[in-house]
């Protein structure tokens, strides 16, 4: 078994918009995908992560530590969450993400251990 964190990346939008529908089938989406990894791994971690408003970023820029607020790429997008899960190879991974709202651009990567 391999970890693979997947980052969750979408645009912004109000959640209080949405329809009873809409909330749904996100939450049908990701339950889904909590059965798929149980079923073929395990999950290690996960969260939602606060708006990017929230963010601070911390550079090196010629030597010295520059602290800015808000997020470090510049884009329409934000990370709003991640999953940790351990699964046999990354095609497993590839077909849990599938599952996950279609709204989503998804990131899968493996985890380094570090010792």
């Amino acid at each position: 078994m391999k970890n693979y964190v997947i980052l969750i990346a979408y645009e912004p939008w109000d959640w209080s918009t949405a329809t009873e529908e809409q909330r749904a089938a996100f939450f049908a989406q990701h339950g889904a995908f909590s059965e798929f990894i149980d079923a073929h791994g395990k999950q290690v971690a996960s969260a939602a992560l606060d708006d990017t408003d929230t963010a601070t970023t911390v550079r090196h820029v010629n030597g010295e530590v520059v602290v800015t607020d808000g997020p470090f790429a510049e884009t329409a997008e934000m990370i709003g969450g991640y999953y940790e899960v351990e699964l046999p190879d990354l095609d497993t991974a590839i077909e849990a993400v599938a599952l996950l709202p279609p709204s989503y651009s998804l990131e899968i990567r493996p985890v380094i251990a570090v010792r």
